[in-house]
C-alpha cells in the first residue's frame, strides 16, 4: 500500500473501533443549532445578504457518525445532503441516526476525500470538520474538495491548531512510546493513556490541561481515543494554515470567530504597538482587512488556539454594501433563523451570545417577515437606520437586495 493508503487504513481502523462522534441517537431532530451548518446564516455571515437559492447541494466530507450531517439536513429543509466517510462502522451509525430523526434527504457513501471526484456534480456548500488534519496529504484532500465546490459556493473547514494542543501532542507521543509494538491497538492505547493520567501528579501540566479543557468529554473512550491515540494528525499554525488555504485555489472569506482575531483586544491599550502592527505587511489576496502577520501575532500572544474554523469560497461570491441608505431601505428583511429566545428583549444571537434589545428593536424584528422592506417596517417607527445596521452587524437580520 502507498503511504496514503496505509494512513487511511489506520484511520478507518480507529473509527471502526471507536465510531466518532459518540453522540446519542435521537428519535427527533437534534436540539439547538450550529449556525455554521445553516446555509442562510452562514451565507449571510460571509456575504452580508441572504442567498438567492435554498435548494442547494451540501457535502459533509468526513461525516463520521453523522452528527453534523443530521444538523445539515434539519437546518436546511430545501437542501439535498451527501455524506462520505472512510469508516463503515461510523457510516452505519450515521445512517441509523438520520433515519431515526427523520433526516431523510441524505445519501451516504463509503468514500475517501481523495476520491470525492467519484460523486456526480458540484456542491454549493461543503462541510469538512475535523478531517483534513487526519489525512496523510491534507493539500491533496483540500484540492480534491475544491474541485467539487460550485461557483459562488462556500466551504466550511475545521482543523487543529498546534499552540493550544501542545499538551495533547505530548500525551500522544508518551502513549505511543509506552505502547511500542502494540501501537495501532487502539483499545490498548486508551488503557495506557488512562493509566498515565491516573499515575501523574495532581499538579502535572498535562493533567491540569486535561481537567481544564477536555476531561468531561474524554470520559467516553471514543473521545479519548480520537484525541490521544489517533494514528495521524497534523496541527497547524497561521503560517502553515494559509499554505493549505493557498493550495486550495479558493478565496479565504474569514474565520467564523472574528472577534478572536481582532488585535485590539490584546494590544488596544498600546496605540504605538497597534500602529506598528498596521505596517506588518500588505494584505494578501482574500485575507480581508487583517493580514496574516497580524493573525500570527494574535495567536502568539494568545496561544489558546486549539483549532481554526473558517470559510472559503469559489468566486464569484457577491458581497453586500449596505452603506447606501436607499439600498438598505429597499431591501427585504427577515430574522436570522439562528436566534434563540425570540420574541423577547433578551435573546441569544447566532453564536449563542446574549443580546439585549430595546423595545423599538424588538418591534422591528417582529415585523421582519421576509416580505416587508426595511423602509416599510420603519415607516411610522422611531427606529433609525443606524439601529438597523447594528442589528445587521449583530447577524440578527438577513437582508435581500431589491
Amino acid at each position: 500500500m502507498s503511504d496514503s493508503q496505509t494512513v487511511s487504513a489506520a484511520v478507518a481502523k480507529l473509527y471502526n473501533t471507536y465510531p466518532f462522534p459518540p453522540e446519542p441517537l435521537l428519535d427527533e431532530p437534534p436540539p439547538g443549532y450550529n449556525w455554521r451548518w445553516n446555509w442562510l446564516a452562514a451565507y449571510n455571515f460571509c456575504t452580508g445578504q441572504k442567498p438567492q437559492k435554498q435548494d442547494i447541494r451540501i457535502l459533509d466530507a468526513g461525516c463520521g457518525t453523522g452528527v453534523g450531517t443530521e444538523y445539515l439536513v434539519h437546518l436546511n429543509p430545501a437542501a439535498s445532503v451527501v455524506g462520505i466517510d472512510l469508516s463503515t462502522k461510523a457510516l452505519e451509525v450515521a445512517k441509523e441516526r438520520c433515519q431515526r430523526s427523520g433526516a431523510n434527504r441524505v445519501q451516504f457513501h463509503h468514500l475517501s476525500l481523495y476520491d470525492v471526484e467519484q460523486l456526480p456534480g458540484e456542491f454549493d456548500f461543503i462541510n469538512c470538520v475535523g478531517v483534513l488534519h487526519h489525512l496523510s496529504d491534507p493539500i491533496r484532500g483540500i484540492q480534491a474538495l475544491a474541485k467539487k465546490l460550485a461557483p459562488g459556493g462556500l466551504m466550511h473547514i475545521f482543523v487543529y491548531g498546534e499552540l493550544g494542543r501542545w499538551e495533547i501532542q505530548l500525551m500522544q507521543k508518551a502513549i505511543a512510546l509506552l505502547q511500542g509494538d502494540k501501537r495501532g491497538d487502539y483499545r490498548d492505547g486508551v488503557q495506557v493513556g488512562r493509566q498515565i493520567f491516573a499515575a501523574l501528579p495532581e499538579n502535572n501540566r498535562i493533567v491540569k490541561r486535561e481537567r481544564e479543557r477536555w476531561s468531561l468529554e474524554n470520559q467516553r473512550d471514543e473521545n479519548f481515543a480520537d484525541m490521544y491515540v489517533h494514528p495521524q494528525e497534523i496541527d497547524y499554525n497561521i503560517e502553515t494554515l494559509f499554505e493549505l488555504i493557498d493550495a486550495s485555489g479558493l478565496d479565504f472569506v474569514g474565520f467564523s470567530n472574528p472577534g478572536f482575531w481582532q488585535l485590539d483586544r490584546l494590544l488596544g491599550k498600546a496605540p504605538e504597538l497597534m500602529e506598528r502592527a498596521q505596517g506588518l505587511g500588505d494584505c494578501p489576496r482574500g485575507t480581508g482587512k487583517a493580514n496574516r502577520a497580524s493573525y500570527r501575532l494574535i495567536e502568539l500572544l494568545d496561544p489558546e488556539v486549539t483549532h481554526y474554523e473558517f470559510f472559503l469560497s469559489r468566486p464569484p461570491l457577491p458581497k453586500a454594501d449596505w452603506s447606501v441608505d436607499d439600498a438598505i431601505l429597499a431591501a427585504i428583511a427577515e430574522r436570522n433563523p439562528c436566534i434563540d429566545g425570540f420574541p423577547s428583549q433578551c435573546v441569544f444571537n447566532y453564536d449563542y451570545q446574549i443580546v439585549n434589545l430595546s423595545p423599538l428593536e424588538l418591534e422591528f424584528l417582529q415585523k421582519c417577515d421576509g416580505h416587508s422592506t426595511v423602509g416599510g417596517i420603519l415607516a411610522g417607527s422611531q427606529l433609525g437606520l443606524d439601529a438597523v445596521r447594528t442589528l445587521l452587524k449583530q447577524q440578527l437580520i438577513l437582508l435581500t437586495p431589491s
